[in-house]
């Protein structure tokens, strides 16, 4: 993805991407039953980031722990999409002329699941936490799927951008010493990665301003987002490093990942971002 198709997805620099955290889905361990109350809950989210200004919005499973190392159940499949859908609809109800991208990411590293979702709902990306490479997870080892999930965006006729984490949080590369320089280059230029995204050890633990600078000097072509832990206290020093940012834990009531978003708390972010444009 070179600079200027950055800009046409986004056109806004250093776009702010929100998180929509899908509640326990179909089939997952702490699922309660009901769709509708997960798709509310998505939507109020949704609209909450919609109305005070975020540029993206991502779709994803996180209430499903523990993730599939592999492809998700068929069931969750079927229920992000009616949660795409539905998050969709709710952008399109605050503004019809909205340029607000909603993406989707499929936990923990489902990126073929989430192209499918993608191409059945007019998303505008996708993120995978792991596109190439092998690491060690709390789900135990998870390759890399670049090969097969380019070949399948290929085959269902989309062009669905693909940002990819570079040594994903909560996981560590298989060997010692991995080099965040080679594995950004690797995820970029062997792996196709549209995008590279730089997070912190953990959901809501910082992204190290060391670790931009690295990743930007190993690929200084393509768009560098920040992954995780940007806040109030860091931004106006950690933006600047990067082309946009994934948010979380930040927007969400008292900093707690797992509840709903905060107007405030997305408004204060929204303000922030647009005085450092």
């Amino acid at each position: 993805m070179t600079t200027q198709q950055f800009t046409d997805l986004f056109p806004v620099p250093r776009p702010l991407i929100g998180m929509v955290h899908l509640a326990p889905l179909p089939g997952s361990p702490r699922w309660a039953g009901s769709i509708d109350d997960v798709i509310r809950r998505a939507m109020d989210d949704a609209r909450i980031l919609a109305e005070e200004g975020i540029d993206g919005i991502i779709v994803e499973n996180y209430g499903d722990a523990p993730y599939s190392a592999g492809r998700v159940h068929p069931a969750a499949v079927a229920a992000m999409t009616i949660g795409v859908l539905a998050v969709h609809g709710v952008v399109r109800e605050v503004d019809d002329r909205s340029s607000i991208k909603v993406g989707i990411n499929v936990l923990r590293a489902d990126v073929i699941s989430a192209l499918s979702i993608a191409a059945a709902t007019g998303a505008g990306f996708v993120r995978t936490n792991i596109l190439t490479g092998a690491l060690v997870t709390d789900q135990g080892i998870i390759q890399g799927t670049a090969y097969e999930a380019l070949r399948e965006r290929r085959l269902l006729g989309t062009a669905t951008p693909v940002f990819a984490d570079v040594l994903s949080k909560h996981a560590y590369p298989i060997g010692v010493g991995a080099a965040l320089e080679l594995e950004a280059r690797s995820t970029a230029y062997r792996g196709l990665a549209d995008a590279l995204i730089i997070t912190g050890d953990e959901t809501g633990t910082a992204t190290g301003a060391d670790d931009l600078r690295r990743a930007r000097a190993a690929v200084p072509d393509l768009p560098i987002l920040i992954g995780s832990g940007l806040d109030a206290a860091n931004i106006t020093a950690l933006l600047p490093m990067a082309d946009g940012a994934i948010l979380g834990t930040a927007l969400k009531e008292d900093g707690v990942t797992e509840a709903p978003v905060a107007r405030a708390r997305v408004r204060e972010m929204v303000a922030l971002v647009r005085a450092l444009r």
